[in-house]
């Protein structure tokens, strides 16, 4: 199922480019456009996790720099009948982590300092069970693409605005005006969507499959509840919307409306599943 969501998130991709090729430069804009999608699927498959850990300056450790998480992360790989992922810290005092990588043989995991300072052993173990989750179940290879066609949208939309402000000078340019407009309304709420559609779901079967690595559900919902708060207070400083759905918490803040757009489920939503998990054990 996600090898089909990356093929159709990589088509899609493409076509927007052209669409949009089409209403900037006609039959040669189409043209550029889609040597451009296909430069951008190439990339987002083999380099768009190492564009996220840049974005966020993660920082490779080993068994000498972070012996503590990088034993813990080792022996939960091995739980989990999975190969070592790298591992890496972010230099943040938020608490939180992702997974990325397009398959379990070049998967990374990234926590912040501040998640390191607040959580005890279990509910680290927790948290990283999450994420090799998602490792496993092969989310992270849908999720970074899904963030680089996120930041396609938007930049999709941009150059819509650009058609729609300047036009093309010819006698379309009321049809692409209308075109432009729509597209730059459409957009930013199909970025969002597609995140929700994405994220949510998947956020529940990584909780659930986490416990089962992790040995320890209500450690992990302790985890959930202790960053979350964080989060909320403190959300991360320059986290972009496009990679959100990607951390474990939400690390953008917002509440109300906002909150109905969430990449993540509800906290306690997700709190009482793993306690209804913890039952089982």
């Amino acid at each position: 199922m996600n090898t089909l969501k990356t093929v159709f998130l990589m088509t899609l991709m493409m076509v927007l480019f052209i669409f949009v090729g089409d209403l900037l430069g006609g039959r040669s804009g189409m043209t550029v456009a889609f040597m451009f999608a296909l430069a951008m699927n190439f990339g987002s498959y083999w380099f768009s996790d190492k564009v996220v850990l840049a974005m966020y300056k993660a920082k490779e450790v080993n068994g000498d720099s972070a012996p503590k998480l990088y034993g813990l992360v080792q022996e939960l790989s091995q739980r989990a009948s999975l190969p070592m992922p790298r591992v890496y810290v972010i230099e943040n005092p938020t608490p939180n982590a992702f997974a990325t990588g397009r398959d379990p043989q070049h998967a990374a995991v990234a926590v912040t300092t501040g998640i390191l300072k607040i959580l005890n052993t279990e509910e680290l173990a927790g948290v990283i069970g999450h994420e090799l989750a998602h490792v496993k179940h092969r989310d992270i290879l849908i999720g970074t693409i899904a963030s680089t066609f996120v930041g396609t949208i938007t930049f999709v939309a941009q150059m819509a605005s650009w058609a729609f402000m300047f036009g093309r000078g010819n006698s379309d340019d009321d049809d692409s005006g209308v075109a432009s407009l729509v597209l730059m309304i459409v957009a930013p709420i199909a970025a969002t969507l597609l995140q929700l559609a994405i994220s949510r779901s998947r956020e529940f079967v990584a909780d659930e499959g986490g416990s089962e690595i992790s040995g320890v559900p209500l450690a992990l919902a302790s985890a959930l509840e202790k960053l979350s708060m964080q989060n909320q207070i403190h959300p991360i400083r320059d986290a972009k919307p496009a990679t959100a759905h990607m951390f474990i918490v939400n690390p953008l803040s917002g509440g109300g409306l906002m909150k109905l757009f969430s990449t993540h489920p509800s906290l306690e939503e997700r709190v009482s599943r793993l306690r209804q998990l913890a039952k089982k054990y």
